[in-house]
C-alpha cells in the first residue's frame, strides 16, 4: 500500500483509479471486430467494476478492434481509442468519463484560485475539465471559468434569455467569420457573421458553449445565463501534433445547414491548390468544386450550373467586381492575403443577393490585427506582393493595406516566337480596409480596391482596364436580438483600346460602367429556433455603350459615342428561418424588385409581327433626363427544407426564383477586358431563372469525410444569343443583333470531403446539360431550325481531385486534378464555290466539340521553423503546373491560306510549367 501511494503522488490524480486497478489485478480480456463502442463499454464495465460516462450520440459511429488478454483498462482505452478524437480521465471513484478532443480533470487546476478576479465575468466555482498538455494555461482557464451573463439574482427566473458578442483571434484581435457555437441542451446553435457577431438566446441557466472555427482550436465556455448580456470569446490558431486530428467548424454544416448548394472555402484551403506561376487564387479554387465550370485556360470567367458567366454576382466586401481578372485571366483580382473567406451560393440564394440568376461568390476580407503591426510578402516568377496591418493609435481602429504588382515583360520578351517580342503586359492592385469601433454597439468599416491593367501584343494597340470600389459600412447593435447593417458603395469598370503610331489613324476606343449602391440590411433573432432578416435596397446604373474618338491632333478619325444609359433597380426582402423540430427546419423569403430604364434615352421603335432590323424602324422616341421609359419588377421566391435523418445524415430540398437586369455583351465564352454591359429596355427584356435542387448529406467517420450528392433543374428566360456576324461594338441599335432565347439546365454533383488528418482534400463530379433555343419570333432569323442546341458553355462531364499531405508543420504536398469535356463549336463541314471563290458551309450551332481537357498540377510547401522570436518567418512554394504537358485545346479555328482552308487548335499552355514562390512574413 506504501507503494501504492507513492506512486499515486507523482501521476496525475485522474489516473489514481486506473493505476491502483491495474496493481490489484483486474485484468481484462477483450477480443472485438470493428464492433460499436458501446459493446467495448459493456465488456469493460463487467469485468472492471467500473463505470463509463459518455455522449452516445458522439461515439455511435466509431467502431473498435480490439485484442487484449490480462491487460489494465488504461491500456484497453488506449487501444480502442488510438486514432481518435477521444479522450479519457477518471476518479478514483472508478468513474471514467469519455470526452472529445479535451480529457476533464478531476481535480481543479493548481494555479485556478490565482485567475480569480471577482469581477461578474469570472469563475464563481470550479468546473471539472481542462484541455490538453499542450494547450495554454489562459485557454485552460478561460474554459473552466464560470462566466455569469446578466444580473445575478437568488433565484433564477424561468424563460430565456439572449447572449451576443463577438468571436475574435487572440493573437490579432481579427474577428473570426463563420464560428460556430453551439450548446447541447437544448440542442441550438448559430454561426457567427462576416464581422464576426453572433446572438444566441437560450434557456436561462446553467449552460456549456462550445466554439469551433476552421483552423482555430475549438474552446467552451461556461455560462451561468441570468438574463440578457454579451460575451466575448477568443480563440487560438490550431496547431495540431503530427499524430492529431484536425477539427474543423463546419464538419457537419453540409449535414445541419438549412441551405444547399452553399461551398465555403478558407484561405488557407486556397493556398493549397497549385495554380500557374504559384500565386494562390480564389477563381482557380472555386473551380474545383462541383457544379463550376470554365470555358477553358486563361479565363477567369466562371460558370454556375449551366448559368452564362455574366449571371454570376462576384462580391468583394459587398463591392460589385465585373471584371474579377487580371493578365489575361492568369490570375484573379483578389489578393490572397487580404482574403478571409469565401462563400459561392449555387442554389438557395439568401433574400439579400439579387440581380443575378446564377450564383453568388462573396469574397471576404480580413479586418487586420488589432494586436501589434505585422505583414506579410511574397516574390514570385511574375509577381510581387506585400500586405501591411495593424492597429492605428488604439486597438479599436484597425488597418489591412496590400498591393500587387507584375514584372511579366521580360517572359515576353523570351518567347521564341518573334511575333511576341515586342509585347507588354502587367498589373497593379491595391486594397485598403479600415475598421474603427465607436463601442460595444456601433462600428465603421471602409473598403476600398483599385486595380489597373495594360498590355499590347506585337503591335501599337495598348489595352487598359482599371476596377475601382469603394463602400463605407456602419453596423449598429440596436439590442442582442436585432442589429443592423447600413451600406453606401461606388463601383466602376472602364476599359480603353488605343493605338496612336500612326497619327492619322490614331484612335481610342472606351466603355465605362458605374453604379451607386445604398442599402439597409437588418437581422432579428427572436428565439433560438427563429431568425428573420429583412431590408431594403437600391443600385443606380451608369453606362457609356462605347466611345470612338481620334487620339491626338492629328488623327483624322470621326467620332462615333453611343448614347449613355441608366436605370434604377430597387428592392425590398424578407427572409424566415424557422426550426419546426430538431430534425425539421424551413427557411422561405420574399424579394421583390423593381426596375426601371432611365432617360435621357432615344429608343427606337419597330413594325410590329415584323423582324427587328434597322430597315423596320417606325420612328424614334426620346425621353428626357430621369423620365421612367420602361419599368419591370416582380416577386423572388426562396424556399428551402431539411430533414435530418440521422445525426449525420440529412436530406434538403430548394426552390429559387430570381430577376437580372444587366447583361454582358460579348464574343467571347469567357470574360475578356472588352466585353460591353446593357441594360434591360423596352427592347430587351430582364433574364430570369427558376432552380429547384434536392440534395442527400452523409457524413463519416465521426464526420471526419463528408459526401453529397444534389440534382438541380432550372429554367432559362430572355437570356441573349447572337445572330450570325452580329456587331457588338459601337452598335447604336443592339437590338437587332441579340437574340432572345429560353432554355433549360439539369445536372448531378457529387462530392467526397475528407477535412482532417494529414491526408485531406476532395473529390468532385458533376454531370450538367445547359440547352437553349431561339423563341423570339421577331428575331428574323431561326437558330437550328428554331431546336434546343447546346449553350457555349455547356460541359456535360466535369471531374476534380484536390489532395493534400502533411508531412510535417513543415512540409505538405499538394495535387490538383481536373478533367472536363470538350465546349461546344460551331465547325464548317463542306466547301462549295459561288461566284468563282471557295465558301465554307457550317453545321448547325454548336453541334461538334473541342477534344476534351485534362491537366494535372502538383506543388510543395515549405515553410522555415517555427520559432516565435524571428525578424521574418519564411515559406517557399514550388511546383509544376501542367505537369503532363498536355496540349489541351482553348479553341478550333479555321484560315484559309492560298486558296485551301486549314483548321487549327490553339493552346494556351503547350507544355510543363514549373513555378517558385517566396512568401515571408513579419
Amino acid at each position: 500500500m506504501n507503494q501504492l501511494l507513492r506512486t499515486c503522488s507523482t501521476v496525475p490524480l485522474f489516473l489514481l483509479c486506473l493505476v491502483a486497478s491495474a496493481q490489484q489485478g483486474r485484468s481484462l480480456s477483450i477480443h472485438l471486430d470493428n464492433e460499436p463502442f458501446a459493446r467495448f463499454v459493456e465488456q469493460a464495465e463487467s469485468q472492471c467494476g467500473c463505470r463509463f460516462y459518455y455522449d452516445p450520440q458522439e461515439l455511435d459511429s466509431l467502431r473498435v478492434s480490439i485484442q487484449v488478454d490480462g491487460a489494465g483498462i488504461r491500456e484497453a482505452l488506449d487501444q480502442a481509442l488510438r486514432d481518435t478524437p477521444f479522450r479519457y480521465a477518471g476518479d478514483s471513484l472508478g468513474h471514467i468519463f469519455i470526452t472529445r478532443s479535451y480529457p476533464i480533470a478531476t481535480t481543479l487546476p493548481g494555479d485556478f484560485f490565482r485567475y480569480r478576479t471577482g469581477s461578474r465575468d469570472s469563475a464563481s466555482g470550479p468546473f471539472a475539465e481542462a484541455g490538453n498538455s499542450g494547450k495554454p494555461a489562459r485557454t485552460a482557464n478561460e474554459e473552466n471559468k464560470l462566466y455569469e451573463i446578466g444580473t445575478r439574482s437568488n433565484e433564477l427566473k424561468g424563460g430565456n434569455a439572449t447572449l451576443a458578442g463577438y468571436v475574435r483571434d487572440i493573437r490579432t484581435g481579427e474577428a473570426i467569420a463563420g464560428a460556430a457555437i453551439s450548446v447541447d441542451q437544448p440542442p441550438v446553435g448559430t454561426v457567427t457573421d462576416q464581422f464576426g457577431y453572433f446572438s444566441l438566446t437560450l434557456p436561462r441557466g446553467r449552460h456549456q458553449l462550445r466554439i469551433s472555427s476552421i483552423g482555430m482550436q475549438e474552446t467552451r465556455r461556461q455560462i451561468a445565463l441570468y438574463g440578457d448580456g454579451k460575451l466575448s470569446i477568443e480563440m487560438h490558431d490550431y496547431v495540431p501534433s503530427l499524430k492529431a486530428v484536425v477539427v474543423v467548424s463546419d464538419r457537419v454544416s453540409g449535414v445541419r445547414g438549412v441551405q444547399m448548394g452553399v461551398e465555403k472555402i478558407n484561405i488557407g484551403t486556397i493556398k493549397q491548390i497549385p495554380v500557374v506561376f504559384g500565386e494562390a487564387d480564389v477563381i482557380r479554387a472555386v473551380l474545383t468544386l462541383p457544379g463550376v465550370t470554365t470555358v477553358g485556360e486563361a479565363s477567369t470567367g466562371f460558370n454556375v450550373r449551366g448559368g452564362s458567366t455574366d449571371q454570376n454576382l462576384i462580391l468583394f466586401n459587398d463591392a460589385t467586381i465585373y471584371n474579377p481578372s487580371h493578365l489575361f485571366g492568369f490570375f484573379s483580382s483578389f489578393n490572397p492575403d487580404v482574403i478571409s473567406d469565401i462563400e459561392l451560393y449555387k442554389s438557395s440564394i439568401p433574400e439579400k443577393y439579387g440581380g443575378r440568376i446564377s450564383s453568388v461568390l462573396d469574397v471576404t476580407t480580413r479586418s487586420g490585427n488589432k494586436k501589434k503591426f505585422s505583414g506579410v510578402g511574397g516574390i514570385g516568377p511574375l509577381t510581387s506582393k506585400l500586405t501591411l496591418e495593424g492597429p492605428l493609435g488604439s486597438d479599436k481602429t484597425t488597418f489591412i493595406l496590400g498591393a500587387r504588382t507584375t514584372y511579366s515583360d521580360w517572359i515576353l520578351k523570351n518567347i521564341k516566337n518573334q511575333a511576341y517580342r515586342h509585347s507588354s503586359a502587367g498589373f497593379s492592385d491595391l486594397d485598403l480596409h479600415l475598421t474603427h469601433e465607436f463601442n460595444g454597439k456601433n462600428t465603421l468599416y471602409f473598403t476600398a480596391y483599385a486595380s489597373n491593367d495594360r498590355f499590347r501584343l506585337n503591335s501599337d494597340t495598348s489595352y487598359r482596364y482599371v476596377n475601382r470600389n469603394t463602400n463605407l459600412k456602419w453596423k449598429h447593435i440596436f439590442n442582442n436580438k436585432l442589429y443592423g447593417v447600413l451600406l453606401g458603395g461606388y463601383d466602376y469598370y472602364r476599359y480603353r483600346v488605343a493605338s496612336e503610331n500612326n497619327g492619322l489613324n490614331a484612335y481610342q476606343l472606351s466603355f465605362d460602367i458605374s453604379q451607386v449602391n445604398l442599402r439597409a440590411d437588418f437581422t432579428y433573432t427572436p428565439s433560438p429556433r427563429h431568425n428573420l432578416d429583412f431590408g431594403i435596397q437600391s443600385t443606380l446604373y451608369k453606362l457609356h455603350p462605347g466611345s470612338y474618338q481620334p487620339n491626338g491632333p492629328q488623327s483624322l478619325v470621326s467620332p462615333d459615342v453611343v448614347r449613355a444609359e441608366q436605370g434604377l433597380e430597387n428592392a425590398l426582402y424578407l427572409g424566415d428561418r424557422l426550426d419546426l423540430s430538431q430534425r425539421f427546419s424551413v427557411t422561405g423569403g420574399l424579394r421583390y424588385s423593381l426596375f426601371g430604364y432611365l432617360g435621357p434615352q432615344a429608343v427606337n421603335r419597330y413594325a410590329p409581327g415584323l423582324p427587328r432590323t434597322e430597315f423596320n424602324v417606325v420612328d424614334t422616341a426620346y425621353y428626357g433626363s430621369g423620365h421612367f421609359i420602361k419599368t419591370y419588377q416582380g416577386p423572388e421566391i426562396r424556399l428551402s427544407g431539411r430533414y435530418s435523418l440521422s445525426g449525420s445524415s440529412s436530406v434538403k430540398l430548394s426552390f429559387n426564383t430570381l430577376r437580372q437586369y444587366i447583361h454582358m455583351l460579348s464574343n467571347t465564352t469567357a470574360i475578356s477586358p472588352t466585353d460591353i454591359w446593357k441594360l434591360s429596355d423596352p427592347n430587351i427584356h430582364p433574364q430570369a431563372g427558376q432552380q429547384v435542387s434536392l440534395g442527400y448529406y452523409q457524413n463519416f467517420r465521426s464526420n471526419s469525410i463528408e459526401t453529397s450528392v444534389e440534382v438541380y433543374y432550372k429554367t432559362l428566360q430572355h437570356y441573349l444569343d447572337y445572330k450570325s456576324g452580329a456587331q457588338l461594338v459601337l452598335n447604336h441599335h443592339i437590338e437587332t443583333d441579340v437574340i432572345n432565347t429560353s432554355g433549360y439546365a439539369y445536372g448531378v454533383e457529387l462530392m467526397v470531403k475528407k477535412k482532417s488528418g494529414k491526408l485531406n482534400g476532395w473529390v468532385s463530379y458533376a454531370y450538367s446539360r445547359t440547352l437553349v433555343k431561339q423563341d423570339d419570333p421577331i428575331a428574323g432569323e431561326l437558330i437550328n431550325g428554331g431546336k434546343y442546341y447546346p449553350a457555349n458553355f455547356d460541359k456535360p462531364h466535369v471531374a476534380n481531385l484536390v489532395g493534400n499531405y502533411r508531412f510535417s508543420h513543415r512540409f505538405s504536398i499538394s495535387l490538383d486534378m481536373t478533367y472536363s469535356t470538350g465546349r461546344p463549336i460551331t465547325l464548317p463541314i463542306a466547301v462549295y464555290y459561288l461566284a468563282g471563290s471557295q465558301r465554307l458551309y457550317y453545321s448547325d450551332r454548336n453541334q461538334f466539340r473541342i477534344p476534351d481537357y485534362f491537366r494535372t498540377d502538383f506543388s510543395m510547401n515549405i515553410d522555415g521553423n517555427h520559432k516565435v522570436k524571428k525578424l521574418t518567418h519564411n515559406a517557399w512554394s514550388l511546383g509544376v503546373y501542367n505537369i503532363t504537358g498536355r496540349r489541351n485545346p482553348y479553341s478550333v479555328y479555321f484560315v484559309e491560306e492560298n486558296g485551301v482552308v486549314h483548321g487549327y487548335k490553339l493552346s494556351i499552355f503547350g507544355s510543363a510549367i514549373p513555378f517558385i514562390t517566396y512568401n515571408f512574413r513579419f
